[in-house]
């Protein structure tokens, strides 16, 4: 019996990466094969502290949302543009690698040539962390809210 292609895009389990000499980061063959070549994504500040980097699917459920914002709605509107000049679009390029633009890589605190990066599958989407933000996540995440996950989501 032969198995059948998801869907949907998984991306799942964590890499630890180094950044190269250009500050560019190689994404995880596994998660570059999920994806046909030059799809572009969204890489955005995630309010906890590391990058957060959409694929197709997920930006587009936030263009929709952003495009239903009246442009008389100025707070709004203004809040939208400050969001997405923090954001950034890109594809891979031929060897699977990215570059974050300078606000998301001081944002996320990454340190630079030759430091390391973890890259976290969120199912939908990955982030990006600082190695030490990182472990301060994990230590956080207990067994106990693994079950509350699971519980919470009637899994």
């Amino acid at each position: 019996m032969q198995m059948s292609t998801p869907s949907k895009a998984y991306l799942a389990g964590n890499f630890r990466h180094l950044l190269d000499d250009k500050n560019r980061v190689t994404i995880p063959s596994p998660w570059r094969g999920l994806f046909a070549k030059g799809t572009s994504f969204l890489a955005i500040p995630n309010p906890g502290g590391y990058v957060s980097v959409l694929p197709p699917a997920e930006a587009d459920k936030l263009y929709e949302k952003f495009a239903e914002v009246p442009l008389s709605d100025v707070e709004a509107q203004n809040d939208i543009s400050a969001f997405m000049a923090r954001t950034q679009s890109f594809s891979f390029d031929s060897q699977g690698r990215i570059a974050l633009n300078d606000t998301l890589f001081s944002y996320a605190g990454l340190g630079g040539p030759k430091s390391e990066v973890v890259l976290v599958g969120g199912l939908n989407k990955f982030n990006i962390y600082n190695p030490t933000k990182w472990s301060q996540v994990e230590q956080e995440s207990t067994t106990s809210s693994q079950r509350s996950v699971m519980q919470r989501f009637g899994i």
